[in-house]
Parts: structure tokens; C-alpha cells; sequence
């Protein structure tokens, strides 16, 4: 059997990560192929530093593109599916999905009109079933850690927005290990009116500023 080089190793993973996007419509290399394409170039790297002669060093860098692909491809393929599902999970609730392409990060971005009563800092009752759907999103994909934090406009005093803010992205981490999400990969933090992400000289823009989001981190590896 002839063994693939790992340019060969690469071209392979391209083509089989080829795919169509399911929300434009368009035809990309998938962010699984991309890993896999990372990992193998980075495992064949390594390999090859480890040999004491030049064959030692072509089979260790092939074998290390091999075992790189899989890692790659693997942490890849776990945050697109993961994005997926909530995608499908979360459509038409108000709730928006952002991805990182650098970094692999999922963001959940909830509006506070729908997660809060004015000025309360406690979840409404009628977005108990969006949260119990992240939560469950969350659970299944149980290597990611999870940052929430709590946003709001630049209306009223700088203490009590940021102590609101503290206290709505509590609520939301509490909310979540309450459905089972595990305490230890959460952290909870208020940024108050530091990070709006829209103009806060008009109503349009406050409403979008006041806002928590759920940041879902890679994991190292799956």
C-alpha cells in the first residue's frame, strides 16, 4: 500500500471538507477541513523534527499529519456541529448566533427586552424554554467553557449599570446550571455600558446594547 505525503494528506482533506453553506448557499471549505488542514501540517511538522535520519523523520512527519489531521478536524467539526444544532435549536426566538471565525468561538446574543423585565436582573419566565434549549446544546457538547456577560446601554449611572449588568449575566449562569450545565466551565462577568455594539444616541441602538451574551469556548482538543 502506498502511503500518502502529507501535501497529499492535505489536498484530501480539502476536497472531502468541500461543502455547501447551509445559510448561503454557497460552496466553502468547511472549518472541520480547515482544522484537519492545520493539524496536519502542524502534526507533520513535529514528526519531522523528531527523527535522527532522513527516513526516520519522513515517517514520523507522516504519521504525525495523520494523527494532526484527525486532532484538527476533530475540535473543528465539534464546534461546527455545535453551532448547528443551535442554530436550529434557537431559530426564530430573537436569540442571534455569531461565529468567530479565528478563533472557533460560538456567541449567543440575547436582546435584554426578551430576557428581562425592565430594570429586573431575574430571567422572565416566558425565555425559561430558550435557555433550557442552550442548556441542552451545552450539555451534549460538555468540552467547551463558557463566558456570560452582562451589557447594558449608557442610560443612568455607571455603578448601577454595571451592578445590573453583574447581576443578568448571574442570573443567566445560574439559570444554566440549574438545567445541569456544569458550574466549572462557567464564568459570569458584568461589563456594564463599556462595550455597547451599537449607537447609543438612539433607541434603536440602547435596546441593542442591552444585551447578554453567551460565549462558547473550543476546547483544546475533543
Amino acid at each position: 500500500m502506498r502511503i500518502l505525503t502529507a501535501s497529499a494528506l492535505m489536498a484530501v482533506v480539502a476536497l472531502a471538507g468541500c461543502t455547501t453553506n447551509p445559510y448561503t448557499g454557497e460552496s466553502q471549505v468547511s472549518k472541520a477541513a480547515i482544522g484537519a488542514g492545520i493539524g496536519v501540517a502542524t502534526g507533520a511538522a513535529i514528526g519531522y523534527s523528531t527523527g535522527d535520519n532522513k527516513k526516520e523523520r519522513k515517517e514520523a512527519a507522516l504519521k504525525g499529519a495523520a494523527i494532526g489531521g484527525v486532532t484538527g478536524g476533530g475540535v473543528g467539526a465539534y464546534m461546527d456541529y455545535q453551532e448547528k444544532k443551535l442554530r436550529d435549536r434557537l431559530a426564530g426566538v430573537g436569540v442571534g448566533v455569531q461565529k468567530d471565525k479565528a478563533t472557533g468561538a460560538i456567541t449567543l446574543i440575547m436582546p435584554g427586552n426578551i430576557t428581562f423585565a425592565t430594570a429586573q436582573s431575574s430571567v422572565r419566565a416566558d425565555f425559561y424554554p430558550v435557555l433550557d434549549a442552550v442548556a441542552d446544546v451545552l450539555k451534549e457538547y460538555n468540552k467547551t467553557s463558557i463566558s456570560v456577560t452582562g451589557h447594558t446601554d449608557n442610560v443612568g449611572r455607571d455603578d448601577y449599570n454595571m451592578n445590573l449588568s453583574t447581576e443578568r449575566a448571574r442570573s443567566v449562569s445560574q439559570y444554566l446550571i440549574s438545567r445541569g450545565v456544569n458550574g466549572g466551565r462557567l464564568s459570569a462577568t458584568g461589563m456594564g455600558k463599556s462595550m455597547p455594539i451599537a449607537d447609543n444616541s438612539t433607541e434603536n441602538g440602547r435596546s441593542q446594547n442591552r444585551r447578554v451574551e453567551i460565549r462558547i469556548n473550543p476546547p483544546a482538543s475533543v
